[in-house]
């Protein structure tokens, strides 16, 4: 479990980004594979969200995961939250304490937002799709309608693809410079090919919200000597599927 250094300072949090080690789940899927949406033996990845829960409090209640789906919709779940059906989403923001909130990604991004005043967190998976349309801002706006103030957020950048892992092509480019041409810095030509900073456009979205506190943990999902579950690394070795890391956040 990776934790963040602005993070694991703060008492009433708990926090964590793990990777693929410490799970009950084999072949293609070993070990620690959270994803139910996976094709992986479903009760081995309940066993694995059971040791991520009790791996982040013993008090913790079951975690809280959405169906995700590369959207600009977030859920918030308060005390007078009751739906059964996991919601189609890609952020979960919250007030509750026990709560652990989780995204899943497999080289996305996951992002954790802790308001440090009024104990709000967030959790949100963010590929390019979810950030291009504007989720960051999404979740910050309802946030700060709920009573956060800029100043007393913190965002944490979780472990997501590296750019000289995340090769595009030039249709996937024009995208992003249609939208705003200072777009063209997240973009890097390398021996002929083109490379995109999911990262930095992320990075850039938080301080385009005015968020000053602001951590990224370095880590290349891509790379297996990482330990993380990489969908592009799926694609490459020529596997059927993939498992999910899960990113979690919880008010004590």
């Amino acid at each position: 479990m990776i934790k963040s250094k602005k993070l694991k300072k703060i008492k009433v949090l708990k926090h964590g980004f793990f990777n693929s080690v410490g799970g009950k789940s084999t072949k293609i899927y070993k070990s620690l594979n959270c994803g139910l949406g996976s094709k992986d033996n479903n009760l081995n990845v309940k066993k694995n969200l059971e040791i991520v829960r009790k791996k982040i409090s013993k008090k913790a209640k079951n975690i809280f995961l959405i169906h995700q789906i590369h959207s600009n919709k977030f859920v918030y779940v308060n005390e007078k939250y009751n739906k059964k059906i996991k919601p189609k989403a890609d952020a979960i923001i919250t007030n509750q304490r026990f709560l652990p909130i989780a995204v899943l990604t497999a080289d996305c991004a996951p992002i954790l937002i802790y308001d440090n005043k009024i104990n709000m967190i967030a959790a949100i998976h963010s590929g390019w799709k979810g950030a291009f349309k504007g989720i960051i801002d999404k979740v910050i706006n309802f946030m700060i309608k709920k009573g956060c103030k800029l100043k007393n957020m913190t965002a944490v950048i979780g472990p997501s693809i590296s750019v000289k892992n995340y090769e595009v092509r030039e249709d996937f480019r024009q995208k992003f410079i249609k939208k705003d041409k200072n777009n063209h810095k997240f973009f890097k030509i390398n021996k002929q090919k083109l490379y995109f900073n999911l990262t930095k456009y992320i990075r850039s979205s938080l301080q385009a919200n005015n968020i000053k506190s602001i951590d990224s943990i370095k880590i290349d999902t891509f790379d297996i000597k990482n330990k993380f579950f990489s969908a592009r690394r799926a694609l490459k070795l020529k596997h059927n599927d993939y498992g999910r890391n899960i990113s979690i956040i919880m008010l004590n």
